[in-house]
Order: structure tokens, then C-alpha cells, then sequence
């Protein structure tokens, strides 16, 4: 037994340090990053409490060491058993990932979802219609909109969708091919407020084909192309900013690292200890693939994920914002 839990403490290590050195740095170490990140933590808690079982010091070592190396990448957020409102009144703005605008739903369902948020700012991602690794159609839905939203001033590109309370600062700017700037005038000051959407890493297919790899080294590339973008555009603004979206990235994904260390991750306003935002329509969620940044001076007053009701596979972010 005591061998046992030696081997899997070293084999536990020797996976963690090829992921610590490959994970967004190797491309095909993209599809291993798929796993849930709190496997890392859960696994050499196991491995801890079976070395303590056995009296091996050096499984039980090599297993915190591992806990506490992996720590960052495992997604639980302790900051969230002590996270409380900062009582500060903000804008009210959501964040989400629509799966398709509302494809073969209910239209009047989904718009009344959309205006029962009730939000100053509404950042929403995938408008457009199509299929998971094929193609997608455009759509024209701006009359609805602003039918359904008289008050908001709307803003559409790559494939995303900004409604504002607040006026526009200048016309709408396309970062990368999938993402969008919008500066708003909000409370003397401009806010530039970011729709993100980071392509998602491989489609669905047989992974011994050929395809699956020349695929998932495709989109490995798209993805570099589009944080490259954001990260650039985020360098020469000026602004306070917001940067919110689905990044299709988990905290266990080395290119949730590449945002600049001067944003400040908003979790830290919320009260979830494993915060999750996809699979919405899963009993179990493990991936925390919607992210919400700000800097330059805006800040996040309260942060939570709310339930999409079926209409998406992503679950909405909350948040309020002062600048």
C-alpha cells in the first residue's frame, strides 16, 4: 500500500510538472488543460490523506508540495468565505454568452430574460447562429433589440453585442476578429468596457483522426491571435476598464495568464468558493470559463454567476461597477 501511494504521489508530480512547463506554452497541451481545475486540488488532497494513512513522509511531501504549487490553478476562490459588498453604489452591468442568440428557442422568452436583468450595461457574446466546428450565419436582430431596449444605446460587432444606458465616448472598435471595445461616458468619466469571446480550443470529433489535431492546432493559433489583440488594445488605453466575457478559458489554462497584471480579476467580490460558470444546464459545474477583469481605476463592488434558465449553457455574470 505504502508503494502504491508513493507511485501515484510521483506520477501525480511528474503530470503536474509537464503541465506547469507545456500548459500555454505547447499547443497540444491544450486538450489536458481541459480538465477540471480542481483536480488540482482534489487529487493531492487524496494523495495527502493516504500518505497520512500509511506514515509514507515522502508520498505526503511530494503531495502538499503539489497542493500548493498547483494552488492558482485550481480555481477554488477562499477569498469568497470573507467576499462582501463594498456597499458602493455602481452601474449595473451583465455579462453572457447567449449559445447562438436564442437559436431554435423562444424569442419572446429570450428577450424577456434579457430585459428582467435589468442592467445599466449588457455585454452578451454569440450573436450569430451556426454550429459547434462549422459554420455560422450573421443575423439581424437590431430592430428587436432596440425595440426591446428603447432607452439603451446598442453596439454590434464581431459576432457581440453591447447595449449601454450610458452614451457612447466613439464608435465601436473590433479587437481581433471575435471581441469588442465600447467606450462609454459613465459618471464623468470614460469607461471602455470589453466583449470578449477567446475561441474555444478543439470540436468534438475522433481524436485518433488526423483532423482532430490539425483542428485543434487552428483554433490554438486563433487563440493566440485573438489575446494578442485584447492585450495589446488593453496596453495603450488610457481608460478605466472592464474586460468581461466567455474566454473559453479555466483557471487550469496557462492563457488566462497572458491579461495584463495590472487587471485585477473580480472574483475576488464574490462569494462562491468554487465559482463555476459552464455547463448552465449540468447538476454539476466544474469550469469557470467566464471572466470579468477591471483596471485603470474602475472598480467591482459585488460579483456573481445567476442561472440562465435553460437558455444557454452558460450561466450569467452579475456585477457592479464604479469607476
Amino acid at each position: 500500500m505504502t508503494a502504491m501511494v508513493l507511485s501515484c504521489a510521483l506520477v501525480w508530480a511528474v503530470f503536474l510538472a509537464l503541465h506547469l512547463v507545456l500548459n500555454g506554452r505547447w499547443w497540444p497541451w491544450l486538450a489536458v488543460s481541459l480538465l477540471p481545475p480542481v483536480a488540482l486540488a482534489l487529487v493531492p488532497l487524496v494523495l495527502l490523506g493516504a500518505a497520512s494513512v500509511t506514515g509514507d513522509g515522502l508520498a505526503a511531501a511530494l503531495a502538499a508540495g503539489c497542493l500548493l504549487v498547483a494552488w492558482p490553478q485550481n480555481g477554488i476562490n477562499l477569498r469568497g468565505l470573507l467576499a462582501r459588498g463594498s456597499g458602493e453604489v455602481g452601474l449595473r452591468l451583465v455579462s453572457w454568452n447567449t449559445q447562438h442568440w436564442n437559436q431554435g428557442g423562444d424569442p419572446d422568452r429570450f428577450y424577456a430574460f434579457l430585459r428582467a436583468l435589468d442592467a445599466d450595461v449588457y455585454v452578451l457574446q454569440e450573436y450569430l447562429n451556426g454550429f459547434e466546428g462549422g459554420e455560422v450565419w450573421d443575423i439581424d436582430d437590431e430592430e428587436r433589440l432596440r425595440a426591446a431596449f428603447p432607452r439603451h444605446h446598442l453596439a454590434v460587432g464581431n459576432h457581440s453585442v453591447t447595449l449601454s444606458r450610458f452614451p457612447p465616448a466613439g464608435p465601436p472598435v473590433p479587437v481581433g476578429a471575435c471581441s469588442l471595445r465600447v467606450d462609454l461616458r459613465a459618471g464623468g468619466r470614460v469607461l471602455s468596457t470589453y466583449n470578449v469571446h477567446i475561441p474555444v480550443q478543439l470540436t468534438v470529433m475522433n481524436p485518433l483522426r488526423p483532423a482532430f489535431l490539425r483542428d485543434m492546432r487552428r483554433r490554438a493559433a486563433a487563440r493566440d491571435r485573438e489575446y494578442a489583440a485584447l492585450v495589446a488594445d488593453l496596453r495603450g488605453n488610457p481608460h478605466p476598464v472592464l474586460v468581461t466575457g466567455d474566454f473559453n478559458t479555466s483557471a487550469a489554462i496557462g492563457d488566462i495568464r497572458r491579461m495584463p497584471r495590472s487587471l485585477r480579476d473580480s472574483i475576488g467580490a464574490c462569494r462562491a468558493v468554487l465559482p463555476a460558470s459552464w455547463n448552465a444546464r449540468a447538476r454539476l459545474r466544474l469550469w469557470r470559463i467566464d471572466w470579468a477583469f477591471t483596471g485603470g481605476g474602475a472598480r467591482v463592488g459585488s460579483y456573481r454567476f445567476r442561472a440562465a434558465e435553460g437558455l444557454s449553457d452558460h450561466l450569467v455574470q452579475e456585477l457592479t461597477v464604479t469607476v
